[in-house]
């Protein structure tokens, strides 16, 4: 995982350099080898059509490096988290206007979830550790977690776990994403770093951790924890759906870091789970080709009906089941995406795509047929 992120800001450096004597243009333009506005795709009930135009911004005013993570706020709008430090925030309308933008300090701005509080949201953002040095050279730092109003206020930052003893000195945190449960616990899920979903309560005082590598039940551990989800379509029984994308899998938990069970996703290097109503959204970052290897550039997304079952692969192939399991699902044979890392759902059902090492572009509206 570390060696990809430290390949792909190579490539990042050397895309904005060019990009930096870019007249101002659609973000469309640089989507390579992807289907025009018209394709339809996506299979049974969940289809759609994909609009790469949606975004009305330019590289020279909003520059984006990735666009990781969207959320939609208690007013409609929808922003994203990215990793490019002119504007780490873009809030957007639905109709893909740029509404607001801020953020400076998150070089590794990497994941975004919001909760709200009485008549309030308030933003959770992850800075996954991963950064640009002055003359265009990735390096790791920690990472860190903040609590933000939507206008960017800092309320309070959870910092490395070494600092209150949870940690060994070699243990690094780069976390990628947090949940937050009815009660506003907050679950960090470690993902670059060591693995590890840790647990604090809503004024970010740790409770416990759990996952890592080291458990004997091979099943409890996390093999890259990128994502971290509170499931309440029970109400009466909340879980975690804890992603652990390099096995394809997700894992669920009781919200006090009890092992359940696991859902297997052949071949899709799934991102965090992304529930609306009954469903799961997920994107998938990269996929396996018919001889069962990873390559760049092979992402989709993936849909999950509410007994777990995939019903659809939007930018995918259609998912096959055989005796009731799951095959290894590839890219389609004409790509749409190039690596799936978030989506958002709006009340249309219409559907967000944020990408990683995507060009450098903006998300993707896919419009539900």
């Amino acid at each position: 995982m570390e060696n990809s992120r430290r390949n792909f800001i190579k490539n990042a450096t050397i895309a904005s350099a060019a990009m930096a004597v870019t007249p101002a243009r659609s973000f469309a333009i640089l989507h390579k080898d992807v289907q025009p506005d018209d394709h339809i795709i996506g299979q049974g009930e969940f289809t759609y059509k994909a609009d790469k135009n949606w975004a009305k911004i330019s590289v020279n005013t909003n520059p984006l490096a990735n666009c990781h993570e969207m959320v939609q706020d208690s007013k409609g709008r929808l922003i994203m988290l990215g990793d490019h430090t002119h504007n780490n925030i873009l809030i957007f309308d639905k109709s893909g206007k740029l509404l607001d933008y801020w953020g400076t300090a998150l070089p590794g701005g990497h994941g975004l979830s919001i909760s709200k509080e009485g008549d309030e949201d308030f933003l959770l953002l992850t800075d996954c550790g991963w950064a640009l040095d002055k003359t265009g050279n990735g390096y790791g730092q920690s990472g860190q977690v903040l609590k933000t109003t939507l206008d960017g206020k800092l309320i309070f930052a959870i910092g490395h776990p070494r600092t209150i003893g949870i940690y060994k000195d070699d243990e690094p945190f780069k976390p990628t994403e947090t949940a937050v449960a009815p009660n506003g616990d907050i679950y960090v899920a470690d993902g670059y770093g060591s693995d590890y979903i840790i647990q604090y309560n809503s004024k970010g005082q740790y409770i416990r951790h759990f996952g890592g590598h080291h458990n004997t039940n091979k099943d409890h551990n996390l093999i890259n924890a990128h994502g971290v989800t509170v499931d309440t379509r029970d109400k009466n029984n909340p879980t975690l759906i804890c992603t652990s994308r390099e096995e394809n899998c997700f894992k669920i938990f009781t919200l006090d870091g009890k092992f359940i069970k696991r859902i297997d996703m052949p071949g899709m290097y799934v991102c965090r789970a992304v529930i609306n109503e009954q469903n799961i959204y997920a994107g998938v970052c990269w996929s396996k080709d018919a001889a069962g290897k990873r390559f760049d550039y092979s992402g989709f997304v993936t849909i999950m009906n509410a007994n777990n079952e995939v019903v659809s692969n939007p930018g995918g192939a259609a998912p096959v089941y055989k005796n009731g399991v799951l095959q290894p699902t590839l890219q389609a044979t004409n790509p749409v995406f190039q690596h799936g890392h978030d989506v958002c759902i709006d009340e249309d059902k219409n559907m967000y795509v944020c990408q990683w090492n995507a060009y450098h572009t903006a998300p993707v509206k896919l419009t539900r047929i």
